[in-house]
């Protein structure tokens, strides 16, 4: 089968919509598909055959993010050399809507991972945040109904398309977790001897973009409450963002600035290495249709503590591998004493978290992504 995926967003930014298609990806051609991907160019970008990448111009309010051009007189070649059986695209935007029309023209299905909760993220335009968030949610609810198929990573966001208006064939089909990646039983002292920490400290890690949408400000206001409690505490925020300086600011004005580390973006390997030595994680975010982070931590062993809000709740056993909270400081601290004063249910729900981390295998989700492509490829060859 060969795959054409159309995607607004690839490295080397990461985030985790990249971190999505790199794992299909690696596992679709391990079962032996052709996967192209066609995305924006970044400076510095690794030349790859199997990448076309678009001229860019950087991102206004994100530089480190590239908005791709959608022309090139290379790409009608191009597609007419690979002639791809599905077009997947990754987002209802520029190269998503270049995708789909390629799909149209070559008459091929047409697929749409809804990655982003959109209407949620209208705070990074200033002005008119109620009627840009009406229109964000007819575009992508008009956009959805003309693919063939949706696919969402849980079953929460699935419903939510569903009130929105979506009438096309949705598919839960979650990002999967590259177990053997996350699983390093030997680094759980690595925060410690990075940082310098003592080695009984208890490491309370969040990982994730510093963007007004993660609700990091919460974390932090926690925090300073826990730590006064709990002098043993740590927390570590892995990640880069236009909040950093923000976040950094109200630490120290909470009286907990130096006992919240900011890594910055690390590589993969190395936030493997944070998981593995973290008591436990922490996440607050309430624009999440999935929270991949949590599968994360589930395959390290890590139990996680996290606000119930759309996938993230799909994410955590509430009570057996973690706990899911109002978004309420006074709830989120409860449960966060609970796991901080009781280590043989921090230890258990621990265990209970790797073992159900093998659910979100990469390998067992490819599989239903390729099921699904054959059904579509199948109908639409029939209906000709």
């Amino acid at each position: 089968m060969k795959i054409g995926i159309f995607t607004d967003s690839y490295r080397p930014y990461r985030s985790g919509v990249v971190e999505s298609i790199d794992l299909f990806t690696r596992e679709l051609r391990t079962l032996g598909h052709q996967v192209d991907i066609f995305a924006p160019s970044y400076p510095k970008c690794i030349k790859d055959s199997r990448v076309f990448r678009f001229a860019s111009l950087p991102a206004p309010t994100n530089p480190d993010f590239t908005i791709a051009i959608p022309i090139s007189i290379k790409l009608r070649p191009a597609m007419k050399k690979i002639m791809p059986d599905i077009i997947h695209v990754q987002s209802p935007f520029i190269l998503g809507r270049l995708g789909a029309k390629y799909a149209r023209s070559l008459d091929v299905p047409l697929v749409f991972t809804f990655h982003t909760l959109y209407d949620l993220y209208t705070h990074y335009i200033p002005f008119l945040q109620s009627l840009t968030k009406d229109i964000t949610r007819r575009y992508y609810r008009d956009f959805c109904n003309s693919c063939d198929l949706v696919i969402t990573p849980t079953d929460s966001i699935a419903d939510y398309l569903r009130k929105n208006g979506i009438t096309a064939d949705i598919q839960t089909i979650p990002t999967g977790i590259d177990i053997e990646c996350f699983a390093l039983k030997d680094q759980q002292s690595y925060i410690h001897t990075k940082h310098g920490l003592p080695k009984d400290t208890r490491v309370l890690l969040c990982v994730g973009r510093l963007g007004q949408e993660k609700n990091l400000p919460f974390l932090i206001h926690v925090f300073a409450r826990i730590h006064a409690r709990y002098p043993d505490t740590q927390m570590v925020l892995v990640g880069g963002g236009p909040e950093e300086d923000n976040l950094k600011e109200m630490a120290f004005s909470l009286g907990v600035g130096d006992k919240i580390i900011f890594t910055g973006v690390l590589d993969r390997k190395e936030v493997a290495k944070y998981y593995n030595s973290a008591y436990l994680f922490v996440f607050a975010s309430i624009t999440e249709t999935q929270g991949l982070v949590i599968g994360e931590a589930k395959a390290a062993g890590v139990p996680a503590l996290a606000v119930n809000a759309y996938g993230v709740g799909d994410m955590i056993e509430h009570g057996i591998d973690g706990f899911l909270t109002d978004n309420s400081f006074d709830d989120f601290q409860e449960k966060l004493e609970l796991l901080l004063s009781d280590i043989d249910l921090r230890n258990r729900m621990g265990q209970t978290a790797y073992e159900n981390s093998f659910n979100l295998s990469s390998a067992i989700s490819a599989q239903k992504l390729v099921t699904c492509y054959e059904e579509l490829i199948y109908a639409k060859n029939n209906s000709k």
